[in-house]
């Protein structure tokens, strides 16, 4: 009989959970707030021990060394060992003997390119949490002068206190209101070389028959509307030095017809509308304006169903969702188009989504 290795902090979800001491206490752990393994299938390819950032402080790395320290003493709790879930053995018939082993892939480890944004100066909106903050975060650690903009002060200050020496300005504003893109502008100054436009909320999932005014009017107020006063804002103070680049927030939902609801998804592909034409119109003046196309990924956005409808086909979708990413995976996609690096790329949508796009 093989002994089990030993696990640590640095294994992925996936290995702990299949593991004979610790996938029961990761279980038993699940169960005793209400919850099955189920929840970690989006993260299973990531170390345990980021949870600890992931999930906001409900999961402690005392908490992760408490839990490594258990499975090195094979502490299996209680019954737990009996609700593990064992892989049957191959048979005859459903073996493929020519089958690749499964590989644990290792994870993707960002790697600043210092300097590249060395002089500029990038607006990000919704640079409080999540892909924003991821965006702003990368652009501030490899030289640039951020714009933070955010609702939430509260966000921003957390966001500021975490990079300390770097040139960052924090600015409370509804991208929806005239005032508060003026004062983002203003506090860019005359130069204005980035707008990474990441600001955004979900739908509730609703069908056309289903949808209601409120919906459709908050969700393309803020992912249409304020998208295109930030882009119609800007624009000027590019045009006056001839170079800019604007990279605007999609999603799979400005894809298919079958990631979210219809406000939504009809609000993305908006997001899409505004990015060609602006590409078509400014490209010869020097402007480059793309979008990135995220699939599933870990940020505070959180949707919700209002329609059984809804629920029943987005999920019947969701069925091929790849593994969810890490907001600064699309932080990645993002700051590649910002940059210098996209120089030749304009007009284009970039699915950042693991491949879902392709099924």
């Amino acid at each position: 009989m093989n002994t089990p290795k030993t696990l640590s902090g640095d294994d992925s979800i996936k290995t702990w959970l299949e593991h004979p001491v610790g996938g029961p206490i990761i279980r038993d752990l699940l169960a005793q707030s209400g919850q099955n393994p189920d929840v970690l299938k989006p993260v299973q390819r990531l170390a345990i021990k980021r949870l600890v950032k992931l999930s906001k402080g409900q999961f402690s790395q005392e908490m992760v060394d408490q839990l490594v320290a258990r499975a090195a003493a094979g502490e299996v709790p209680a019954g737990a060992a009996d609700a593990a879930v064992e892989a049957p053995e191959p048979t005859t018939e459903s073996a493929d003997a020519d089958a690749a082993p499964e590989v644990e892939r290792p994870e993707w480890v960002e790697r600043l390119d210092q300097g590249r944004f060395a002089g500029k100066t990038v607006i990000v909106t919704g640079a409080g949490s999540g892909i924003g903050r991821a965006t702003a975060s990368r652009v501030a650690r490899e030289g640039g002068r951020v714009i933070a903009v955010d609702v939430s002060q509260e966000r921003l200050d957390d966001f500021a206190s975490e990079h300390e020496g770097a040139e960052i300005v924090t600015l409370v504003a509804d991208i929806t209101d005239d005032a508060k893109v003026a004062e983002i502008v203003a506090a860019a100054g005359d130069r204005i070389d980035g707008l990474a436009n990441i600001a955004g909320i979900m739908d509730d999932m609703t069908p056309i028959g289903e949808l209601t005014d409120a919906v459709w009017k908050r969700v393309f107020s803020v992912n249409v509307d304020g998208t295109m006063k930030l882009m119609r804002a800007v624009v000027p103070v590019m045009l006056a030095r001839g170079t800019g680049s604007i990279v605007n927030t999609a999603s799979e939902a400005a894809l298919r017809g079958s990631a979210a609801g219809v406000a939504y998804t009809a609000s993305k592909h908006a997001v899409v509308g505004l990015t060609k034409s602006t590409a078509f119109m400014y490209g010869p003046s020097g402007l480059r304006v793309n979008a990135v196309a995220p699939g599933a990924t870990i940020t505070n956005i959180e949707a919700t169903f209002a329609s059984p409808l809804g629920a029943e086909r987005v999920r019947q979708a969701m069925a091929i969702l790849p593994d969810a990413a890490e907001a600064e995976a699309l932080a990645a996609s993002i700051t590649f188009l910002l940059s210098d690096d996209g120089v030749n790329i304009n007009g284009v949508v970039l699915a950042s989504d693991g491949g879902w796009s392709a099924a």
